[in-house]
């Protein structure tokens, strides 16, 4: 017999499933959105979902035992 909960688990680690969520989560907002500005709601305001900074660059010494040999150049 297969374990419900390891299968269940498996199904919501793939990513269609993320996607379907994402897809739901954004049809719910829209929806909400949409009742709220025609309920006389101001409609919100557009705002950055993720932003990314690019950290300052630290070079590891090369007798440092974290160092790793590559050809990469900054």
């Amino acid at each position: 017999m297969h374990d419900f909960e390891k299968s269940f688990g498996n199904f919501l680690d793939r990513r269609e499933y993320g996607s379907a969520q994402n897809a739901l989560f954004s049809m719910a907002r829209i929806a909400f959105t949409a009742g709220w500005v025609s309920a006389g709601g101001n409609p919100p305001k557009p705002q950055n979902v993720v932003e990314l900074f690019r950290p300052e660059r630290a070079t590891t010494p090369e007798d440092h035992p974290d160092s790793i040999e590559t050809d990469i150049t900054l």
